[in-house]
């Protein structure tokens, strides 16, 4: 807050989960200023900063940084924000047909024509990025003051224009969502093919255009933004190339994606980290076949995969304990079919040779969810933003597998030998409650007395809605003690955000950057690679750590 003197302080620090903290300021211009003091002077240990409408979340390199981050942050005294250098103009135009429009114009008690005039009668200022990349909190005149959903969806679509709080904002690609949807745009809001990847950036203006219908004239986007493709963006794995080895797909199975450790410090311009679900599992199958360990590999639910070898190769695969059968040349078709008995059965947590032409197959795991397939040299798509991996949030990174494509295999490695067998961990049975720890917060004290021994208390279950955002799940539901919206805020995986139906979600790497809804608890870092492999229907039980 400031003081007489024009001071700025942090109010209070809430623990965030054992790396991270969100500190906690009056308003928007003090999170603005607070966060251009740590970019331009970072506190030692600090590795990420996310602003958001009243707080800043500063995750840190390990407990003990945590800690000193904490005390410093509570210790630091400020001049206020100088403001944002002059930003662009951008004009988006808008078709005002969203499926919340009416129910938007009755909580505010306006007609739907008065909530279009509202909302396209001033321009909006771009305060901060987050939730996805190209998505920007834009801040009005506070004359649009509306909830957010009481459960979000599922699929929010591309170009959705909505609005949420105080803040307006055009949802990049589909993703989940809980804010007002009122319209849409055919504005890229993302493309990492400009120079600029971000179409709207803080200190920009935005100013939205009603309009009858969206018209691509030429080619050129009709929001006013550079010309680019429209959709998500995502690099596709290269097809087949000629005299190209690597390991052929014939079969995706359910999802098969390209994945390594992620591409961590880009959060503050909306990009998840991502990467690898239980990261245990990818460094383990690395080791074995002698790559560095965040070498990309795929990673499969439920079985289903099978591969070709393209050249001899090295494989292994960890995770969920699946049964692996190798084919001969002649022993399946290109549909990955099987054609008689010419098989062997390979171990799970071991290194063997693939030899060209031989097939493998991994069949549904008897526990657990996710296999994780690795290659000697690792497989060799074009990385984005520093990973290779696939980011089904945001749309970086590589498409899902598909049957016929050749996945190209590197060469670069960390070991002239490949890796000794290694104990696989036990993972979820069926039928069986998981149990992950937690410790408390960053905003428990939105929910009832004893709400956290409540959700410690239940076997929760996991719903179908699940992917690789969130484990959406399902009990007897969390009460909430604190009415209205809570602002938009940093989000760390592991996060237990609870919508007002009391159903918890638990955040993984593909989580959105901030959220809106509050969090009761964080699930313990090293706890997520054994969340990741609960499968659909599982049950989990949380312990405070």
């Amino acid at each position: 807050m400031t003081d007489g003197t024009n001071t700025i302080r942090v109010l209070s620090v809430r623990a965030a989960g054992s790396r991270a903290v969100l500190a906690e300021l009056a308003g928007i211009e003090d999170v603005l200023a607070l966060t251009a003091a740590l970019r331009t002077s970072p506190l030692p240990g600090q590795e990420q900063v996310v602003p958001a409408a009243t707080t800043v979340l500063v995750t840190a390199e390990s407990a003990p940084a945590t800690r000193s981050i904490r005390s410093a942050l509570l210790k630091l005294e400020l001049p206020p924000f100088a403001g944002h250098q002059a930003g662009a103009a951008v004009v988006i135009n808008t078709v005002y047909d969203g499926v919340d429009l009416a129910s938007v114009a009755e909580h505010l008690g306006l007609s739907t024509e008065a909530v279009i005039a509202a909302h396209s009668g001033h321009a909006w200022t771009a305060a901060f990025g987050g939730f996805a990349p190209g998505f920007a909190y834009l801040l009005g005149d506070g004359n649009l003051d509306v909830p957010r959903l009481d459960s979000p969806r599922t699929s929010v679509p591309a170009g959705s224009v909505a609005l949420a709080g105080q803040y307006s904002a055009v949802y990049p690609r589909s993703s989940p969502g809980g804010w007002q949807l009122i319209g849409h745009t055919d504005a890229v809001m993302w493309d990492l093919d400009r120079a600029a990847p971000a179409l709207v950036k803080p200190g920009d203006t935005v100013q939205f255009r009603p309009v009858r219908e969206l018209v691509r004239l030429g080619g050129t986007q009709n929001a006013g933004g550079p010309d680019a493709p429209a959709g998500p963006v995502a690099e596709a794995v290269q097809g087949d190339v000629p005299g190209q080895e690597g390991l052929r797909v014939l079969s995706a199975g359910l999802l098969g994606l390209i994945e390594d450790l992620g591409r961590p410090g880009f959060q503050d311009l909306g990009v998840p980290a991502s990467g690898a679900l239980d990261r245990a599992s990818l460094r383990r199958a690395n080791r074995l076949v002698g790559n560095e360990s965040g070498a990309a590999c795929l990673e499969t639910v439920a079985g289903g995969l099978v591969v070709q070898a393209v050249g001899d190769r090295v494989v292994a695969v960890t995770g969920a304990p699946a049964p692996l059968t190798v084919y001969s040349p002649s022993g399946m078709n290109d549909g990955g079919a099987a054609l008689g008995n010419m098989s062997r059965r390979v171990p799970i947590g071991e290194a063997f040779a693939l030899l060209h032409g031989e097939s493998l197959e991994i069949g549904a795991p008897a526990s657990g969810f996710r296999s994780y397939l690795a290659v000697r040299g690792g497989i060799n798509v074009q990385p984005r933003l520093g990973s290779r991996s696939a980011d089904t949030l945001s749309g970086i990174g590589p498409s899902p597998v598909a049957a016929r494509q050749l996945l190209p295999v590197g060469t670069r490695t960390a070991s002239g030998v490949v890796g000794l067998p290694e104990l696989q961990p036990a993972y979820p049975q069926a039928g069986a409650a998981t149990e992950l720890r937690v410790v408390p917060g960053p905003r428990d004290d939105w929910f009832s007395d004893g709400a956290l021994e409540h959700l410690c208390a239940q076997a929760w279950t996991v719903t179908p809605r699940s992917n690789r955002v969130g484990l959406r799940l399902s009990g007897e539901a969390l009460t909430r003690v604190r009415e209205g919206e809570l602002a938009s805020e940093g989000m760390v995986a592991g996060a237990l955000q609870v919508p007002p139906d009391g159903q918890p979600v638990l955040f993984l790497a593909d989580h959105p950057v901030t959220g809106g809804y509050p969090v009761i608890a964080v699930v313990a870092e090293e706890d997520l690679a054994m969340a990741a492999q609960i499968p659909l229907g599982g049950l989990v039980r949380f312990r405070v750590a």
